[in-house]
């Protein structure tokens, strides 16, 4: 078992020369098991927070009224918010009962809500513009690869906006927190690869349930990485100097304790 690195003798060795100790906030003793269960989290908060979201737009869509009914647009701009948003608190909460040991749950919470729901309004947004030019210019098949090569690449740029309010909550507590703001992109970037990778395969896969494979596999591989790559980000992270006393306390701390 390791020490764990928030233990005053583990400090003082680990003394910086500003006299400050740079401790990490997931202590060593704590990564394994933090690794382990903010993956699961993820993966339940994604799976939970789907089915919710789902069952949400299906209720919403049975019982809108007949003003609304008139206005698709409108109705479908309500429906896709709601339910997002209930899949986003969900995903949050089951991630901020893990961060709350470490950070703020409640700005985590809001802020990761908050974040993948512009994230995903965006994200749309975009990729629905890019693609109504394919059909509008009515452009032929090898440039509407093109167009939508260039539709996935914006949707995962916007996942920054999720970055960036996270970042917002972490940059409070520990050191360099500044390329969190593109860590979901690079994320949601790692996983269009790992789907189109799924996608070549599909050809060994019997057709009877070929569609059905697919998805769930996409659906697994995209919660496991949500969880797996922030994860080990966390892990890596210092908490900020300033929070931490400095070597002389704690080694006379040491001190008073072996006495």
């Amino acid at each position: 078992m390791e020490n764990d690195s928030n233990n005053p003798v583990d400090a003082v060795s680990n003394t910086t020369k500003t006299g400050k100790r740079s401790l990490l906030l997931i202590p060593r003793s704590h990564r394994r098991w933090f690794f382990v269960q903010f993956t699961l989290a993820t993966l339940v908060g994604w799976v939970l927070g789907g089915i919710a979201s789902i069952l949400l737009e299906r209720n919403l869509l049975a019982i809108v009224p007949p003003a609304l009914a008139s206005q698709p647009q409108i109705s479908s701009y309500l429906t896709t918010n709601l339910s997002t948003g209930l899949f986003a608190i969900i995903f949050a909460l089951f991630q901020g009962l893990l961060i709350g040991r470490y950070l703020s749950f409640w700005r985590w919470t809001i802020a990761t809500s908050m974040g993948w729901l512009i994230f995903l309004n965006v994200a749309e947004g975009w990729k629905n513009y890019i693609l109504s030019l394919t059909v509008l210019s009515s452009l032929p098949g090898e440039q509407v690869v093109v167009f939508s090569i260039l539709s996935t690449i914006a949707y995962n740029l916007a996942a920054i906006w999720l970055g960036l309010l996270q970042w917002l909550v972490i940059r409070q507590r520990v050191i360099g927190a500044w390329w969190w703001t593109f860590l979901p992109s690079g994320i949601f970037f790692t996983i269009s690869i790992f789907v189109w990778l799924l996608s070549l395969s599909q050809e060994f896969i019997p057709e009877i349930n070929r569609t059905q494979i697919l998805y769930l596999s996409g659906q697994g591989f995209t919660a496991v990485i949500l969880g797996v790559i922030p994860a080990i980000a966390l892990c890596n992270f210092k908490i900020k100097p300033k929070s931490i006393p400095t070597s002389s306390h704690s080694s006379s701390q040491v001190r008073s304790k072996q006495g």
